[in-house]
């Protein structure tokens, strides 16, 4: 690699690096709403806010490089044609395909990048943020009892804890239950803990008493126990299997999506589609590199049509995506139009680097005609 070329790359790659992190940052904040919402619903600490909002980045990281690198290459390219270095090499015998060499190879990077994002990293940390979500909701980690409150539970539950242990023991307990038509009974213990076992989530209550009030005799009975066992999972969430979204899913489980479980005929459309999205997508940050330089670069380096062509270039991005977006939604309901997903990625890079190649058009200046 030569030094302009070396020079251009770094500077390729500073401004990816730049985009990138700010355009993933915007959305990032957009997106921590879902983890905000558990946290006020939950009561989640802050490192369960760091975890979840760590592993939702990756799944905006194929989305934002292609959009970051269109950006980058716009702007560099832009300003080397401001400060006439695009000028001085091409008068050195520089073709325009050789002036887009730099942001081809960083372009190509990019690819395998996102090759690497939709098949191995992205559906791992996905699946892994709606576990937690999941369990945040429905698991043990949804029994947040504040200490000296009442907390109520979904489940009819009132429970008081007069402090928590930094093991997780509760100590100084009372539950209430009145459940509709029935006695209702009160527990009081001098410690406790909750329990996550396969059948639901348990609390366990050392050396208390169960209180209850007969409602004809209006006489209390109180029960003494050393041990006593209360089940208070949520009545909402029991027996429901959590289902895996096709973001979640490995490539090999989209592409035999009829022989996955729970996963309904209507839906392996949208199966298959996310599946062949994941492989063609990557190419399209190579295609939106080809339309910026393809107007930025081919041609006569003026600086008043400068602006124009990058608002071209910008437009020309814009419609690709848009029209790359309408056409996974449509296989999503038809997976026979699968290949046009391919063929939306290839067509911009083969007209692109066609009209690289070609050698550019130089005006031939027209002299004044001279009178005798």
């Amino acid at each position: 690699m030569s030094g302009f070329n070396r020079y251009v790359f770094k500077q390729l790659l500073f401004g990816l690096l730049l985009v990138t992190a700010a355009l993933t940052a915007i959305v990032w904040l957009l997106q921590s709403v879902r983890v905000i919402e558990l946290i006020v619903n939950q009561g989640l600490s802050p490192w369960d806010f760091v975890v979840l909002s760590a592993l939702m980045v990756p799944s905006f990281l194929p989305h934002v490089l292609p959009l970051a690198l269109f950006v980058s290459v716009a702007f560099v390219y832009s300003r080397l044609v401001t400060d006439r270095e695009l000028v001085v090499m091409r008068a050195t015998g520089v073709s325009q395909l050789g002036l887009t060499r730099p942001a081809i190879a960083l372009a190509l990077g990019v690819v395998l990048v996102g090759y690497l994002l939709n098949v191995l990293v992205v559906p791992g940390s996905y699946r892994m943020f709606r576990e937690l979500q999941w369990n945040f909701r429905y698991g043990l980690a949804q029994f947040v009892l504040r200490e000296g409150a009442f907390n109520t539970l979904n489940n009819g539950y009132t429970v008081y804890v007069r402090e928590r242990a930094d093991d997780g023991s509760l100590h100084g307990l009372l539950l209430h239950k009145a459940p509709s038509g029935q006695v209702p009974e009160t527990w009081v213990a001098e410690r406790g803990a909750l329990v996550e076992t396969g059948e639901g989530v348990r609390i366990l209550l050392f050396n208390g008493s169960r209180q209850q009030v007969d409602p004809k005799t209006r006489q209390l009975s109180i029960l003494y126990f050393d041990t006593f066992s209360l089940d208070i999972e949520r009545t909402d969430a029991k027996g429901v299997i959590r289902f895996r979204e096709a973001r979640e899913r490995t490539l090999g489980e989209l592409l035999d999506v009829e022989s996955q479980p729970y996963v309904q005929p209507k839906d392996y459309a949208k199966f298959i589609t996310e599946a062949h999205w994941r492989l063609s997508s990557p190419w399209f940050a190579l295609g939106f590199v080809l339309i910026g330089l393809v107007f930025i670069v081919s041609g006569d380096f003026s600086r008043r049509a400068q602006t124009m062509r990058v608002v071209g270039a910008v437009t020309t991005t814009f419609a690709v995506q848009i029209g790359a977006f309408g056409v996974q939604n449509l296989c999503s309901k038809n997976a026979t139009l699968v290949p046009l997903l391919y063929l939306g990625a290839a067509v911009p890079i083969v007209v692109t680097l066609a009209l690289l190649i070609r050698p550019p058009r130089r005006r031939v200046p027209t002299r004044p005609a001279v009178t005798a």
